[in-house]
Order: structure tokens, then C-alpha cells, then sequence
């Protein structure tokens, strides 16, 4: 089908689809194509910051981290991160958890008063409107805001000491919005936002709240110390590179991106030294082209981003400017003064301010530019569809795009509504929202509907009109026709003020209304004449709404609606966000946004579905529809992920409604997973040959490993779409590989194996025998699976096959004596099991004559414990079998043989040997397992909470790579806080009391410390801040034992890996 021919096809977000349907409503529809499921991409908005998800119920700044560039850009990804260039974590010498992030939020009166009860996920700690009367500027705002908050909280400890206990994020998203009527009422912040087609974990319900609070709250957790408020604008979302500079100590720090004279005279400007690009010359808010040109001579500029970070010192002149008075602790009688934030206070910052104020002057002021940076505004109607659009284009590349279409997004925008005829390529610059839309409406481009209740009335809508329902009262709608471009401003008989994109005062004389019939004084700005008409849905609003927005023809007509204009209740724009009522509009947005889903679940493959954040939609839909995955065909022909995404998605829904059901569904998506790993091993099959002499023993000796960063990653299905990015070390444990294999050839056709720690064994003689291996009570599970990818069993083996294991032993010259040795406890954390499976199939792969490499060593043991069920990655037995210090990556893709780049070890093993580094058993064991399904479930399903975790788990193993690289302790130490700390963050069950006990009792000569593996228990490793410390630390640990079993274990590098020996 030629391009021409393929059209935009309605749905949550944006999507391109094939062939015209009527009954596609709601459903995003993308063009097919053949890119694999595993090159989809996950959005972020910023450096490695802490962030905490707003679906999330909680106030808390957890320690996530995000970046600004998709998955798989070049840009975005350095060889090695540089620890100058990645930052995240405020450096502490042990892991505390992240401070109590306030959230205070600037909204309209109606929805400041009943935030809590609507949105009781939002991360908002505090949120009030401006106070009544004319505006009183962002600078008293911001005071304003900031002293109600600390009446509500702690109106008993003074204000600049309850501003310094923890960080304030504060974000305006009141006033009066005139360029962006829809939103108005609720705050631009609150616009929804499509789900971007290359992205992975976003929502259907996600506004642009929930896209600026990840960047934003994680800049004011990287501030400086005396730093603790961070002012942003609500209708801007910033993106950035993951490469910011570090943060200079300044009392205001202003965020700005390079940009073109004509861009930056909208906004501030901030203009620098060309010597000392971080040092503030002076600050003008929308200065001219020419002005800019002019002065872009002798100083850089940049575009102000509106993110400002302000020091306890800058609010209080902020205050005091705003008319607080700080020994009464408040304002005046009459309240905050006006005060404008960047018009009056940024003018008297630099080193050479345009503004003369001695106290504002004495401010330190510093501007940091935002690598890579994209500013996309939000502050107009048209902005909606542009910013969108240019956010959905950010790749195009079809290679990564996935399902989604790779061609140039067209500027429409259907989310959260139904509309019975699919637009044509020639309806443009369309923006729909929370709506339904009959084939009985004729329309064309440059349209906004927001909030349109179900109808089935005619109307024309001529280009750039736009409408808006708000839901007023318990059934009341207040109709709200606008052009696309209407600024709202302007006395009501000047002849330069617009409605409808004409003339105020045209728009009277063609349905000859007198201005005296207004109902408001002549000189009133027409965001205040009371225009819009407050009806129900009984009343015939066909032939009124027509009437408003198109010339009448017939006199009758004209006078009838007149009339009911002229006598109808109305208010204007600027009352409506008193009165509107946001519990029904965001009822009706959530109520669209479950319609959506069997919609886009039917059209999985041309739609985003299978990119959402499946948790969140499993959450949205569960309480009404838990039947509707049981209705959908599960997929057919189509990639493992996908699959196993539905089977979870359904395990999802049903989890309350029908656990057991939800079990089995669970179990299948695991299991198709399962399948997708093993067949790769299946393909390839085994044929042993026995390569011993009858009174040789072969033997593997290998290490285990100490994961510093990246694990996770290494996980299916997580590295299956992202590939995985894992730095470890191998070491030996007291002087020895702790890990042995021995096998032997016996005359009898059968297989014994022996464990020499647990003192047990088995003796195998037929393929059943092996094939138990998911049988956990079978006993020695790994060494059946072993024997079957060895070639032991049909599954494993090429056609025809042995009738019977006797057969093939006796083919094979003998039977098989098999002794395993794991001298370390289960559940410690170095990865045992996985190394001894891959220590096993080496000795295998050596006595058989396999001929299979490392890389095949460790994929066939990742199918290994696919086979036993407990699922896994492949970073233990890559630690053990690769030696030393390395950087583990691979690439997405069932595939995941493991790249080695190999890191200096000297620095470590100096430090091993100085007792700086140390490894201590703490005797508490905490099996994998079911932490390792939990965590997997929510790869499968998107989860952005641990999708974020993830990616930044993965981004830490590079700063940790060259952290060793260059032999730097301090970021090798800071490379292993953010790793505990990321591990808490995935798993809060990482660090239970008994551990945190032990933590608190050496935290004073800590510089670092982590536990290994999925945590929770087992070795901790521990990074001393000096060798003095260490020997404190080992001394108050031999003396404060939490258990009998807990102790210190030797640790010396290994540089060998698995090691193969014959007698």
C-alpha cells in the first residue's frame, strides 16, 4: 500500500493503521511491519536522577535513575559512562533511604479544594490556588505557596528551618491558562499526554505531570546541599542527555538549552560569560531577536527552561520581595505582594544584572546548559499537537520503532475517545480528547474537542474551531467553543480582541447581539465576559453550539438561539475553573481510557498495546472488565515477548478477581518464555563421545562472582529486548575454587551423582530419570538438566535416538560417576547454583567432546535453569567461567552470548589484599526464586517503576566499568552505593531489619556496601574506608555476631575462571 494511502486510525496516543474500519474506536492502529519485537524502547527525561513514578502512592524520592534518550540511540549511550559525566546519587558513606520530597503544586481554585479525593496517587504533598483578585506574579506564587504549605505541615517550626529539612519540588500549574482553554480548569499540568509510539512502560491515563516529575525531582535530589527548592513551570517538558555537569554551589541555578534568537525571545534568556560559560552575566525575560544578536557578541546565551534551583538564602529574598515579613512569619494584612519570579527577580541576577536590587543582587547565581536538550512547550492550544508531534518523532528509525510506524507523525491526536469515522489524512493538526465524535459531525483541521459527551448532533466546524464540554455541577456542562489560536485576551469592545478566530465584536454583530446584553461592564478582558452557556444534555444544544460558532442563516434560527444565548446561565472562562467539577472529568477520562483497552488489545498488532505499561493496565481495567484478556484470541505466529506479554497481562487482571486462574495464566507466560531460551539449546543437539581413559577423572574447579553492578539486567526477558550490562569480578574463597566437579567412567550403563557437601546421592538409569528435573524433590536438579542438554536425553539429542539411557551408555563406553562440591551455603548470593550448572556442563562439554566454546557454556546453562524452572540470567556463570574483572554486555535478542571487556585488576586486588575490600558472611539466606518472579513479572509487564530501575542499573554498570578503569576509589565507592541503592529500589525486601541491624552497627567506617546477588541475606561485600577502618570494622563484627553462622571469607582474585583438569 502506497504511503498516500495509509491512514491515521483512531486511539489512545497516535498511531498509522491499514484499511479503513467504522467499528475501530479508541484503538491506536500502527502499520505492520517486520522489525522484532525485541528492539522497542522505553522513554526517560533526564540524567541519572532518583525519581519516584506517580502512580506510585507515595512521597518518597526513591533512587531510580532515568535518562533522556531512548534505548539503543548513539548518542545516549557512551562506550563507558565517565563518573564525571554521571551523577545521580548525593554521595553518602552508607545507604540511607532518599529523603521525604515535598511536592507543591500552583492549581485552579476547583481542583486545589479536591485534589486529595481524585487523585490519591499523585504525587502532590501540598497544593493551593493563587489567592482571589488580580494575579500577583510567579515570584509571590511561589511565596505563597510555599508559606501554606508550611501552615499545613508544621506551622510550629519556623519556616527556613522547615524549608531545610527536606527538598520542595514546586510546580505552577495555576493562573489563568487563556492560550490553552481546555485545559484551564484542571491545570495544563494535567493535559494528557499520548503515549509516545517508541516508548516502553507509558500509561494511557498519563498526563504531563507525570512525564515533567521523574526529570524535575530528580535534578532538586542532585542540588547541592544548600540547595533545597526547585521552581519548574507546569506547561514545559524538558528532555536531556544523561551527561549534565556537575552542579556548581549557587544561591539560584537556572537550567537553559542553546537555541535559535527567534525561539529564545518567547522565553528568558539567560546570558553567560564566554570565559566561564557557568557564570550568570545577566538574565532578560523575552528580549528581541535583534537584543539577543546584539548581545550574543560578548556573551553566550540560553533559552531559560524555567527550572530554577534556589538556595534557603534566594527564598528568603524571595519572600521578603513577596511582602513576608520573617519575624511575624507571614504576610501583611492584605497578603502577597506581587512579584514576578522572572521579570523582576531573575532581572537582578549576574555578574552584571539589568535590575538594581542590593539584596537579590548579592544572590550567587550560576546557569547550567542541558546537554542534548529539547524544550517542548505546552502553553497554547497549538502546542498541544506540535510538542506531541515532535515528541512521537524523536525516532524514526523503522529498525527500532518496532510495531510502530516509522513514517513522520501527521499531527493527529486521538486519545481516550471514540469517534465513529476514522479521519482522513487531509483532517490535520486534530486533537481529541476525553470525546465522542459521530459520523454526523463534519470537520476538517486545526481542531481541539475535549470532553464532548456522546451525541448524535450535525454540525460543521469550520478550520481552527475548537469546543470544549466542562462537566459543571452534578449533570451541567458549560459549552465552550474557542478558535485554535484565540489568545483569551483583550477588553470585549476592543476591536483587536478575538473569539473564534474573529473579531469579538463581529462575532456580536452577526447575530446582532448589543454588547449592553453581555452582563459585564464594557471595559471586562473577555477572559472574563461571561460567554459560555451552562446547559444539560436534556436541553437541545444541536442548533445553540451551531449557532456559536457559525454565522446563523435563517432569521428564525438566529433569533431562537439567540435568545436562548442572552437568557442561558453563563459564565466565563475564568469562572469555569471555580466551578467546574474534576471529579466528573476525570471520571469520564478514566471511564474512556478503559474503553480503550479491549480495543487496542484486539488490534495488538498495529497498536502500542503490548508497550504500555501492562501493570497500570491491568490495574485500570481489573475492577470492571477482568474478563476482557479471556475474550481476545491470545496471539498467534509472533514473538516470544509478545506472547508471554498477554499470557502475564491476563495473570494481571485476574489477580484479585480469580487468583487461581491468574496462577495458571502466570505459569504459561513464564513457560513461553521458558520454551523460547530452551529451543535455541534444542536446535543445536548434543551428541556425547566419551573422551576419557576407564581410570581417568576429569575435574572443574572455578570460582564464584561478586556482582559490583548491573545485575538484573542479565534477566530474561528484560535482556531479551534491552540486552544486559553486568560488571563482576570471579574470586576465590579462602584460598580455593569453591566450586568442583568430578566425573569418572564406571562399567555399569548407569549414571550416579554424589554430592560431597550434602552427603546424598542418586543413581539415574533411564531418560525419566533425567527428565525429572523440574521435579524439585527429585533431588540433584542441575546435574539431570545437565545430563539432557548434554545429549542424555532425546529432547537434547539428534534423530533417531537411543530407546533407552542403557542404550546410549553402553554406546558410550560406560556409565557416568558424577561429584559435585559447592562449598558455600545456599542462598549466599554468589550465584552457586548457575556456576556449578555451568562448571558441570564444562566438564561435560570436556569428557563428551562437544566442542562447545564459553559463550555456548553460558547459554546453555541460562536454558538450564529455564529448564528447572527458577528462571535466572546469565551473569553468575559468566562470572565464574570468564576470569578477573570484567564488563559483561549483550546485545537484545534470544541470543545472549555475553561481549568481555576486560578491566584493570590490580587496583581490586591491592585492595583485597590491604583488608579495604572485604567479603563477610551474615549467615541470613534468602532464596531467589520467588523475589526473581516477582521482579520478572513486571519486566513482562512494563512496569515503568522497574523499568526505570532497570535501565539504570544498567547505565551504573558502565560508571562502575570505568570507575575501575581508572582506578578511582571514590567512584568506585559511589559506583557500589547506587547499586545497593538500586537493588532497594527494585526489591524492597533487599535490606530486611536483620541486615540494616548489621549496616548500622560499621556504617561509620563504611565507605561502600552492598549485598550480592538478589540480597536480602547471604555475603556482603564491604568497602572500608581506609585499611584502619576495616580492621574496626572487622573487629565490631567479630565481636557483635548477628548468628552463629556469620564471619569474614578471604577473597582473592581469580584469574583462571573455570579451570579443566584429567588425572
Amino acid at each position: 500500500m502506497p504511503i498516500s494511502q495509509i491512514i491515521v486510525r483512531i486511539g489512545v496516543g497516535v498511531g498509522i493503521g491499514i484499511d479503513p474500519c467504522s467499528d475501530w474506536h479508541l484503538a491506536l492502529m500502527d502499520r505492520l511491519n517486520s522489525t522484532t519485537e525485541l528492539c522497542q524502547h522505553r522513554n526517560g527525561f533526564s540524567c541519572l536522577i532518583p525519581i519516584t513514578r506517580p502512580s506510585i502512592p507515595r512521597p518518597i524520592a526513591t533512587p531510580i535513575f532515568l535518562r533522556t534518550r531512548p534505548f539503543g540511540t548513539a548518542d545516549s549511550e557512551p562506550d563507558l559512562a565517565s563518573p564525571s559525566a554521571l551523577f545521580g546519587i548525593p554521595r553518602s558513606t552508607h545507604p540511607n533511604p532518599p529523603p521525604i520530597m515535598r511536592t507543591l503544586l500552583t492549581l485552579p481554585q476547583a481542583l486545589s479544594d479536591s485534589w486529595p479525593a481524585i487523585l490519591p496517587h499523585c504525587p502532590i504533598t501540598h497544593a493551593f490556588a493563587d489567592p482571589p483578585g488580580q494575579p500577583i506574579g510567579s515570584g509571590a506564587a511561589t511565596a505563597h505557596l510555599l508559606h501554606q504549605a508550611w501552615r499545613e505541615a508544621d506551622p510550629n517550626t519556623p519556616f527556613l528551618q522547615w524549608l531545610s529539612q527536606d527538598p520542595t519540588l514546586i510546580i505552577h500549574a495555576g493562573g489563568q491558562s487563556r492560550r490553552l482553554p481546555a485545559y484551564a480548569p484542571t491545570g495544563k499540568v494535567f493535559a494528557p499526554i499520548p503515549v509516545f509510539r517508541w516508548s516502553l512502560g507509558q500509561t494511557l491515563t498519563q498526563t504531563l505531570l507525570d512525564l515533567q516529575y521523574e526529570p524535575l525531582s530528580g535534578l532538586l535530589n542532585t542540588a547541592p546541599p544548600s540547595t533545597h527548592v526547585l521552581i519548574a513551570s507546569g506547561d514545559v517538558l524538558v528532555r536531556f542527555a544523561n551527561d549534565l555537569p556537575p552542579m556548581p554551589s549557587a544561591d539560584v541555578i537556572i537550567f537553559g538549552l542553546w537555541i535559535k534568537p527567534e525561539q529564545a525571545s518567547q522565553f528568558g534568556v539567560a546570558f553567560c560569560n564566554r570565559t566561564h560559560p557557568e557564570e550568570l552575566e545577566f538574565y532578560l525575560q523575552k528580549p528581541t531577536p535583534d537584543q539577543i544578536r546584539e548581545e550574543s557578541g560578548r556573551c553566550f546565551y540560553m533559552v531559560d527552561t524555567g527550572i530554577w534551583l534556589l538556595s534557603d538564602r534566594a527564598i528568603r529574598v524571595l519572600m521578603e520581595r513577596s511582602g513576608w515579613d520573617p519575624r511575624q512569619q507571614a504576610f501583611g494584612p492584605n497578603g502577597p505582594q506581587p512579584y514576578e519570579l522572572y521579570a523582576q527577580f531573575g532581572l537582578g541576577l549576574g555578574q552584571h544584572p539589568v535590575a538594581s536590587d542590593p539584596d537579590v543582587n548579592a544572590l550567587s547565581s550560576a546557569i547550567i546548559p542541558l546537554p542534548q536538550g529539547e524544550f517542548h512547550h505546552f502553553g497554547k492550544t497549538s502546542d498541544l499537537i506540535h510538542s506531541s508531534s515532535a515528541l512521537q518523532n524523536v525516532i524514526l528509525d523503522q529498525t527500532r520503532l518496532g510495531l510502530a510506524s516509522a513514517i513522520p507523525h501527521p499531527d493527529q491526536y486521538i486519545q481516550n475517545a471514540e469517534v465513529e469515522l476514522p479521519p482522513s489524512t487531509n483532517q490535520h493538526t486534530l486533537w481529541i480528547e476525553n470525546a465522542f465524535i459521530p459520523k454526523t459531525w463534519a470537520y476538517q483541521h486545526h481542531h481541539v474537542f475535549t470532553g464532548i459527551p456522546r451525541n448524535q448532533w450535525k454540525l460543521t466546524l469550520e478550520p481552527g474551531t475548537c469546543l470544549d464540554f466542562a462537566p459543571v455541577e452534578n449533570t451541567a456542562f458549560a459549552i465552550r467553543p474557542y478558535g485554535i489560536h484565540d489568545p483569551f485576551r483583550g477588553a470585549i469592545l476592543d476591536p483587536a480582541t478575538k473569539w473564534l478566530g474573529i473579531p469579538f465584536l463581529e462575532w456580536l454583530q452577526q447575530r446582532e447581539i448589543h454588547p449592553d446584553l453581555l452582563g459585564c461592564p464594557a471595559d471586562t478582558d473577555i477572559q472574563f465576559a461571561p460567554l459560555f452557556p451552562v446547559l444539560t444534555l436534556e436541553q437541545d444544544l444541536e442548533g445553540l453550539i451551531q449557532w456559536m460558532v457559525s454565522p446563523p442563516h435563517s432569521p428564525q434560527s438566529r433569533d431562537q438561539q439567540r435568545n436562548r444565548w442572552i437568557s442561558a446561565r453563563r459564565i466565563s472562562a475564568s469562572r469555569l475553573s471555580e466551578v467546574v467539577n474534576p471529579q466528573r472529568l476525570f471520571e469520564t477520562r478514566r471511564r474512556h481510557a478503559i474503553q480503550a483497552v479491549p480495543k487496542l488489545l484486539a488490534n495488538h498488532g498495529r497498536s502500542i498495546f503490548f508497550n504500555l505499561d501492562l501493570e497500570q493496565t491491568a490495574d485500570l481495567i481489573a475492577p470492571v472488565g477482568p474478563d476482557i484478556p479471556s475474550q481476545i484470541p491470545p496471539p498467534k505466529d509472533v514473538q516470544v515477548l509478545k506472547q508471554s506479554r498477554f499470557a502475564m497481562f491476563s495473570a494481571a487482571v485476574l489477580r484479585k478477581q480469580d487468583p487461581a486462574t491468574a496462577q495458571i495464566r502466570e505459569g504459561e507466560a513464564f513457560a513461553v518464555l521458558r520454551e523460547g531460551i530452551v529451543d535455541l539449546v534444542r536446535q543445536k543437539p548434543a551428541r556425547p563421545f566419551c573422551t576419557l581413559i576407564e581410570d581417568q577423572i576429569i575435574s572443574a574447579r572455578s570460582p564464584v562472582r561478586l556482582d559490583l553492578a548491573g545485575g538484573w539486567t542479565d534477566t530474561p526477558p528484560y535482556c531479551l529486548q534491552f540486552g544486559g550490562k553486568v560488571v563482576n569480578l570471579a574470586v576465590d574463597l579462602n584460598g580455593h575454587p569453591p566450586i568442583q566437579v568430578f566425573i569418572k567412567i564406571r562399567k555399569t550403563p548407569d549414571i550416579v551423582i554424589r554430592s560431597i557437601d550434602l552427603g546424598t546421592e542418586n543413581i539415574l538409569t533411564t531418560f525419566e530419570d533425567i527428565r525429572r528435573y523440574d521435579d524439585v524433590g527429585s533431588g540433584f536438579t542441575i546435574a539431570r538438566a545437565a545430563l539432557a542438554i548434554a545429549g542424555f536425553h532425546p529432547d537434547f539429542a539428534p534423530r533417531p535416538p537411543f530407546h533407552s539411557l542403557r542404550e546410549q551408555l553402553i554406546d558410550f563406553g560406560g556409565g557416568l560417576e558424577i561429584s559435585l562440591l559447592a562449598a558455600i551455603p545456599k542462598g549466599s548470593g554468589l550465584g552457586t547454583s548457575s556456576i556449578l550448572a555451568g562448571s558441570l556442563l564444562g566438564t561435560l562439554n570436556d569428557l563428551c567432546n562437544l566442542q562447545w566454546d564459553t559463550g555456548d557454556l553460558i547459554l546453555r546453562t541460562l536454558a538450564l535453569e529455564q529448564l528447572l524452572t527458577t528462571g535466572g540470567g546469565w551473569q553468575d556463570q559468566a562470572g565464574a567461567l570468564f576470569p578477573g574483572i570484567k564488563l559483561l554486555r549483550t546485545q537484545p535478542g534470544l541470543d545472549q552470548t555475553p561481549n568481555v571487556q576486560w578491566l584493570p585488576a590490580h587496583g581490586i586486588h591491592s585492595e583485597c589484599s590491604s583488608d579495604r575490600i572485604m567479603l563477610y558472611y551474615t549467615g541470613i539466606t534468602r532464596i531467589a526464586k520467588n523475589i526473581l518472579q516477582e521482579i520478572v513479572r513486571g519486566m513482562f509487564l512494563n512496569s515503568s517503576q522497574r523499568l526505570g530501575v532497570l535501565e539504570e542499573i544498567g547505565l551504573n554498570a558502565l560508571f562502575t566499568a570505568r570507575a575501575v578503569q581508572e582506578n578511582k576509589w571514590e567512584a568506585l565507592a559511589e559506583a557500589i552505593r547506587r547499586s545497593w541503592r538500586l537493588n532497594q529500589a527494585l526489591d524492597s525486601g533487599t535490606n530486611p531489619p536483620e541486615i540494616q541491624s548489621i549496616i548500622n552497627l560499621i556504617s561509620p567506617d563504611v565507605d561502600a556496601l552492598k549485598l550480592l546477588g538478589a540480597g536480602g541475606g547471604g555475603y556482603m561485600l564491604i568497602l572500608a574506608k581506609d585499611p584502619k577502618a576495616g580492621a574496626r570494622i572487622r573487629h565490631r563484627l567479630q565481636q557483635n555476631r548477628p548468628n552463629s553462622r556469620s564471619r569474614f571469607i578471604t577473597i582473592a582474585l581469580n584469574s583462571d575462571g573455570m579451570r579443566l583438569a584429567r588425572s
